[in-house]
């Protein structure tokens, strides 16, 4: 989008509210899909919303509402009209027909923008392009004016009539399919690099994006990682030895994950949460400031199992305790109490009361409760370092 130091272009969001939805989620999931824009480099304006049995398939939504959007953003000049589901590539082109004030793009490709520009490494870089590669793929018609002009005659490829769009189409591919092939010989070099580290344990920091993994990384493994109060600031897998007390072991931080992540990207990034699916334990960072960690730790625990890594032993740590806050509880009120109304310390008691949920409350800014999570990683570590190294007695 916009580069830094230059005054952000303008962005609406659109959403729409099902038979079922909750409005105030559906309102939630927007001020995320604002965040993401922002992070991007555009500016929140306005979110525009309807209710709807469901998607239309030719437009997502309604005409009149879309007329709607198009008279603001040309009132208003508008840059973009994002919106917060992934469109089909007819959807895009009908949109397209009617908002011609503001360039339609949606969740997906706002996500593979981001990772586009916080990309620094070439295998990160790579991972990326095969990602927009995929997405672009079933869209070329819509990409491009001239996709319609036939492309024929002598000397070209595909003989007497082959449309442009076949040959961009055969290109993208052969693309995606060099991009494929490169990616497997890093990944070989990766994998080789993974069995060079011997036996030592492996725990792996996972969590909804914007989190603090990073921040905590850098307070356990006293390193540098670039943190930034901004979704996906992490992309590249970080991978540090920690040593507390005697017992070292290695701590991994990758890519944070989000609600509506594009397949194209767990997919492209399979071989980067190598790191994940072979950690020992799973460190599940919560920002439990959020009014919807709950709803956050579902996506992240569902995308663990998309790619392979469910069913590993968990430790919860519920971050940014220094930024919680609640409403308070009226005694007189006939409304149910909600998770809204719970003290921290209430909180704090619900979670601990479970026990298949080993967790601990801390704030990495704060560096609140750091000893006792340093303590807790000890024991475990220590205990699966004692079941590797019988005779190293002394662990203990």
């Amino acid at each position: 989008m916009t580069p830094d130091g230059q005054t952000p272009d303008k962005a609406v969001f659109v959403g729409i509210i099902r038979q079922n939805d909750d409005e105030r989620k559906v309102m939630e999931y927007l001020e995320e899909l604002q965040f993401l824009a922002e992070t991007a480099g555009a500016a929140g304006d306005r979110k525009f919303v309807q209710r709807v049995d469901k998607p239309d398939k030719a437009t997502y939504i309604r005409s009149g509402k879309l007329e709607e959007i198009q008279q603001y953003c040309e009132d208003n000049c508008i840059r973009y009209c994002i919106f917060d589901d992934e469109l089909t590539g007819m959807q895009q082109r009908n949109i397209e027909k009617v908002i011609k004030a503001a360039t339609v793009i949606d969740r997906t490709s706002l996500i593979l923008e981001i990772f586009a520009q916080r990309a620094k490494t070439a295998y990160a870089k790579m991972q990326v392009d095969l990602a927009r590669y995929n997405y672009m793929l079933p869209r070329l018609a819509g990409m491009w004016t001239h996709l319609e002009r036939q492309r024929g005659g002598h000397g070209t490829r595909g003989g007497m009539g082959e449309t442009q769009i076949e040959v961009d189409r055969r290109i993208v591919k052969e693309r995606i399919g060099k991009l494929k092939e490169q990616l497997k010989k890093v990944d070989r070099q990766m994998a080789t690099q993974r069995g060079n580290r011997g036996q030592l344990v492996r725990l792996a920091l996972v969590g909804y994006t914007n989190v603090g993994k990073s921040t905590l990384m850098n307070l356990l493994a006293k390193t540098d990682v670039f943190a930034e109060n901004k979704l996906f600031a992490t992309l590249d897998t970080t991978v540090r030895k920690v040593v507390i007390e005697n017992v070292p072991f290695l701590l991994s931080d990758t890519v944070g994950f989000i609600r509506k992540l594009p397949t194209q990207l767990i997919e492209a990034f399979k071989s980067t949460l190598d790191e994940v699916r072979e950690a020992d334990i799973l460190v599940h960072v919560v920002d439990i400031s959020h009014p919807e960690f709950e709803e956050q730790m579902e996506v992240v625990e569902r995308t663990l199992q998309e790619i392979g890594a469910g069913g590993k032993p968990v430790f919860v740590v519920f971050n940014k305790i220094d930024a919680y806050q609640y409403e308070e509880y009226d005694t007189f009120s006939l409304e149910p109490k909600t998770k809204l109304n719970y003290t921290l310390e209430e909180l704090k008691n619900s979670w601990i009361a479970r026990e298949k949920t080993p967790c601990i409350f801390i704030s990495a800014k704060e560096k609140t409760g750091l000893p006792k999570l340093r303590n807790d990683l000890y024991k475990m570590v220590a205990e699966i370092h004692a079941g590797r190294y019988p005779f190293n007695n002394f662990l203990w």
